[in-house]
């Protein structure tokens, strides 16, 4: 028998000598490389447990030693244990939780499915669904390839099956982009910025690493086209913006700086040299001491971020400038480089950049939304379009965000770790699974989200979401002082609890008043649902009238409660 007994925890209560059972064992008389070595053959979810026991097991399960034979165990082939703090426990958090999974919007069946796991991934750390396959990025900088095919199933039935196969494109990837629209269907080509040796010049010897690149096919992963750069110039993101003849390439450099060249895609195919140009961008020219720490691009406009968290844009199109800000005042068409300054009241940590709206969380954690709402697509409760960012009251501190042509989707995480997919805007297509009308408000969508998953994409036929936890890179939202606090009194007001109150009172009195204007009781049920989604109540809250609602609506049309559907 062996008996843990840790120092700070005490004796263990009972734990006097049972008749026949022999003397009680301490586990710390073994020695600690014999305990590391048992522990890392338990389960990555039991070796956390285990680590939340006891003051002694948690040092124990928390070595490097124990996640090194993990790392090694889970990938094999794994050669370097990568970087950080604790490289090998991140290394082996990250092989344990990749994984992608997808959600057909059409046929019969509904359910979430994982694609192929390559077994050389380390981690996942981003990916891009286009016209017939899937790309991975890993966070050693290989780039994989996974392939939609036709396989057996187990009765024998050829069908047809996403992201089932996979090959290696290429390594030492820093990031890939491909045609920013929405619809698939343009994603012909794949841009891939990654850093290759380059001779070097005559009469010297060794070799220098450049960064360049590289255009693939999507259909088949073959290379068409190569660009290099200077060595002294150091990459770490691209986009893609403009039309395929106008192919605007924005590579942002490792100082903040962004540069730009223009290439015609209708031309790469063909085999013969080009000579394109590298030009820097008007908003590092005109805005030097701007330091830009991420970009974001769509057809039309393009966003970026600094590091001060400030947002600066620019808009190519007077359309898209129109459903951005509500007119076209200040638009130049033949400036269309111009950065122009979003206004906003706190520090942007990342956004998200749909056709003709956009998204932004900031240091807090809040959610603003800006541009059309035709479709209610910035989840503000109506179909009001915003010239400005806007503030969601009910949602804060999602995991990540997406807009696309005309609908948004919010990945967040409740208070017990759980994760759950809420959407707005057009319902059409299933793109918002349980809401085929859609919604003006962020509601709760019909879909399984993975424990850890991170980020998410939407396409025509299926809904994408990438699963994987970096230990040491997760969003960190600060607190929002008491005085910002939406409906919070100041504490030198003392009506401010009085005015708090007569506000809520009002929206209640205006929620009652557009349930009262609807014609018949089913449509006063979705209305009513929809109005949960505004008001700021818990996640459980709103699962609760939620689910009320539906078992109200389900009685009030003839349908027996019965079993839930494995949709639901």
């Amino acid at each position: 028998m062996v008996k843990r007994s840790c120092p700070s925890c005490g004796p263990e209560p009972g734990g006097e000598e049972k008749k026949g059972r022999g003397n009680p064992i301490s586990v710390q008389v073994f020695p600690p490389e014999l305990v590391e070595h048992i522990i890392s053959f338990l389960p990555v979810r039991d070796v956390v447990a285990l680590g939340q026991t006891c003051h002694y097991f948690h040092e124990v399960c928390d070595a490097e030693g124990v996640w090194r034979r993990i790392c090694r165990r889970l990938s094999p082939r794994l050669r370097e244990q990568g970087s950080g703090v604790r490289p090998w426990k991140r290394a082996a958090i990250l092989n344990y939780t990749k994984g992608l999974y997808f959600q057909a919007f059409g046929g019969r069946r509904r359910c979430l499915s994982k694609s192929v796991a390559p077994l050389l991934a380390h981690g996942y750390r981003r990916f891009l669904p286009t016209k017939d396959h899937v790309f991975i990025l890993d966070y050693a900088g290989t780039l994989f390839f996974l392939k939609n095919a036709l396989v057996s199933s187990t009765l024998g039935q050829i069908q047809w099956k996403r992201a089932c196969r996979y090959v290696v494109l290429c390594r030492g990837a820093k990031d890939f982009a491909s045609d920013p629209r929405c619809d698939t269907v343009y994603r012909k080509y794949l841009y891939v910025l990654a850093t290759r040796e380059q001779p070097g010049v005559v009469g010297t010897t060794g070799s220098r690493a450049c960064d360049c690149v590289e255009v693939y096919l999507q259909s088949s992963g073959q290379r068409v086209f190569k660009m290099t750069f200077h060595h002294s110039m150091s990459f770490k993101q691209i986009v893609l913006v403009g039309q395929e003849t106008q192919r605007a390439l924005l590579l942002l450099t490792e100082e903040g700086k962004i540069y730009s060249l223009v290439v015609n895609e209708t031309q790469l195919d063909q085999p013969r040299s080009y000579t394109v140009q590298l030009a820097l961008r008007k908003v590092s020219r005109c805005l030097p001491h701007l330091r830009v720490a991420c970009m974001a691009s769509n057809q039309s406009s393009t966003l970026y971020i600094t590091d001060q968290g400030g947002v600066y844009f620019e808009v190519h199109t007077p359309g898209v400038y129109r459903d951005l800000f509500g007119t076209l005042q200040a638009f130049d068409p033949l400036d269309q480089q111009m950065p122009l300054a979003l206004s906003l009241p706190a520090k942007i940590l990342f956004c998200a950049l749909g056709y003709n709206h956009l998204g932004l969380v900031d240091e807090f954690g809040r959610i603003f939304m800006q541009g059309n709402n035709r479709y209610g697509q910035l989840g503000t409760g109506d179909k009001m379009d915003r010239g400005e960012p806007t503030q969601v009251h009910y949602l804060q501190r999602p995991i990540t965000l997406w807009c696309g042509l005309n609908h948004s989707l919010v990945l967040s995480q409740g208070s017990d770790f759980s994760k759950e997919l809420l959407g707005c805007g057009c319902g059409a297509g299933g793109r918002l699974p349980g809401w085929p009308k859609g919604s003006a408000s962020f509601v709760k969508l019909h879909v399984k989200v993975p424990l850890c998953a991170c980020s998410l994409c939407s396409t025509r036929e299926c809904l994408y979401m990438l699963s994987s936890h970096d230990i040491e890179h997760h969003p960190t939202y600060r607190d929002l002082p008491a005085s910002r606090v939406v409906g919070t009194p100041e504490p030198s007001l003392g009506a401010g609890a009085s005015q708090d109150a007569g506000g809520a009172a009002q929206a209640c009195e205006e929620y009652l008043s557009q349930i009262h204007s609807c014609p018949t009781l089913q449509d006063r049920m979705e209305k009513m649902k929809e109005i949960v989604g505004w008001m700021p109540l818990m996640a459980a809250q709103k699962d609760f009238f939620w689910e009320a609602l539906d078992m109200l609506q389900r009685a009030a049309a003839g349908v027996g409660p019965g079993l839930p559907t494995p949709e639901s």
